[in-house]
């Protein structure tokens, strides 16, 4: 029995977490290699700049909060030249360059707008759906 009951309970806190987190409302997703083990792309007190400068924005307009914008640190997106590097999904947009700067045009047209920044993109590739 308790077994059971434990995975009762981590299904139950499980559900909490995806409720507060309110990841189900999640309108587009960042990730942002920083805090690198080796500094490779950028030098690891930028790129943590970067993610400080991110965090604090969306927080301050409310992305956070809302669940309309994820954020999630990378350690490394393995592209490891013109960092920080950034990548926003579903949209399957990659950004050179994130410094604070680049990072607020990002959040501004991106991620409010819905429309990706040209000149600071060097990819675009959104993953194909699977659901039928």
């Amino acid at each position: 029995m308790g077994n059971t009951r434990t995975k009762i309970d981590r299904t139950q806190f499980l559900k909490r977490k995806v409720d507060e987190l309110k990841i189900s409302m999640v309108e587009r997703h960042i990730f942002l290699c920083a805090d690198q083990t080796d500094d490779k792309c950028s030098k690891k007190a930028d790129s943590i700049e970067s993610w400080n400068y991110l965090k604090r924005r969306l927080n301050e307009l409310g992305l956070v909060e809302s669940g309309k914008v994820y954020r999630t640190k990378a350690n490394c997106l393995r592209v490891c030249q013109q960092g920080p590097i950034a990548v926003v999904y579903p949209d399957g947009v990659w950004y050179k360059g994130c410094t604070p700067e680049v990072l607020e045009q990002i959040i501004q047209e991106h991620l409010l707008d819905g429309k990706p920044v040209e000149e600071h993109m060097f990819l675009k590739h959104p993953l194909k759906s699977t659901s039928a």
